[in-house]
């Protein structure tokens, strides 16, 4: 089996698992090893009492993508750590995509940066994630 499609196939895994991503509606668009991009709708029950996403519901979006693209290489990751970065608010209705791409790469741990953009591609936030690798893998 070759990369792209031990990639696609953890992802079908992952998805079919993660009831997190379900629950936010969250739709996984793509997938390559290093790379995976999601997308969520903002509903009535994402926003905070000042009318905009609730940074926690930005905040998952980011890291699902992280965790759909640590896991890509067919073998089990974990967040390290992560931080992100609120740039301008999202809204009721607003359709996010969430980009995240590995950018480094060393030993067990890599680093992926994730951009979260609303449909008119305004950037929403910016998060950074640290994977490590654990025992296991997701297709064998």
């Amino acid at each position: 089996m070759n990369k792209q499609s031990l990639a696609e196939r953890t992802a079908q895994i992952i998805e079919r698992d993660d009831r997190v991503c379900r629950w936010l509606g969250m739709k996984l668009l793509e997938v390559r090893p290093g790379y995976a991009r999601l997308a969520m709708t903002v509903t009535d029950k994402m926003v905070n009492g000042q009318n905009v996403c609730h940074g926690g519901m930005i905040f998952s979006l980011a890291d699902s993508s992280f965790g759909f693209a640590c896991n890509s290489h067919n073998q089990h990751a974990l967040a390290a750590s992560c931080s992100i970065d609120f740039l301008s608010p999202a809204v009721l209705g607003e359709e996010l995509t969430a980009e995240a791409s590995e950018t480094a790469h060393a030993g067990r741990t890599r680093i992926y940066d994730v951009r979260v953009t609303n449909q008119e591609g305004k950037l929403v936030a910016v998060f950074r994630g640290k994977s490590a690798t654990v025992k296991g893998t997701w297709v064998e």
